[in-house]
């Protein structure tokens, strides 16, 4: 069975994706900058689950849009996300790097010195590293506490957080540790979430950065 040819492009089964999307969904309560997130995590993972999951702190996508705008930074917590994220619309505004320190030589040697994490060392790093970044946790619960910790204690000062981190071990923890701190967030409740999300989210924000 052959593709109708207007399925053939990219861009049209995106479209066609997102219509899906919109149909199935339904009605929602979401603003549309808001949507536009949501919609393409459910395109990213197929799991309509995130429409109730992802939380929003009001001035998360303002003061991520800002940022973005004015060439900030990107802190991830693994090098999957940084592969994922499109460099293309990062350097449409400016010098902006994707940074995951997990594997530097001076935070491995720190995790072991310290005998913590190396996430948890890589946000310390980061911290000192990337002020003003937009940051993505996305497989690491202790990198997002270490987040959380930072930001309480005035050594972090991101634009915003995206705190999605997968898995069974104090993640849903660490995400509602992030919604409690105020501080602006975009997060996804309970177990799920992981690199696809996190990077969606980046790139969908990337993609609503573009728009005046």
């Amino acid at each position: 069975m052959s593709l109708e040819p207007k399925l053939r492009a990219p861009e049209a089964i995106e479209a066609e994706s997102f219509r899906i999307i919109e149909n199935e969904l339904g009605p929602h309560s979401f603003s549309p900058r808001e949507f536009a997130i949501v919609r393409r995590v459910i395109h990213a993972t197929a799991d309509f689950e995130f429409a109730k999951k992802l939380v929003f702190h009001p001035e998360a996508i303002s003061r991520g849009l800002e940022a973005i705008r004015s060439g900030c930074d990107f802190v991830v917590d693994v090098a999957m996300i940084q592969a994922g994220v499109s460099k293309p619309a990062i350097a449409a505004f400016g010098e902006g790097r994707v940074l995951s320190f997990i594997t530097d030589d001076d935070v491995i040697a720190e995790a072991k010195r310290e005998g913590i994490t190396r996430a948890i060392a890589s946000m310390r790093k980061a911290a000192r590293a990337a002020p003003g970044a937009v940051y993505a946790i996305g497989n690491a619960p202790t990198a997002l506490f270490e987040a959380v910790r930072l930001i309480e204690s005035g050594e972090m000062r991101p634009a915003v957080v995206i705190g999605v981190p997968v898995g069974f071990v104090s993640a849903v923890e660490s995400k509602d540790a992030l919604i409690a701190s105020g501080h602006p967030h975009i997060a996804a409740r309970g177990r799920k979430g992981g690199t696809p999300v996190a990077v969606s989210i980046l790139n969908a924000l990337l993609a609503l950065a573009k728009i005046a």
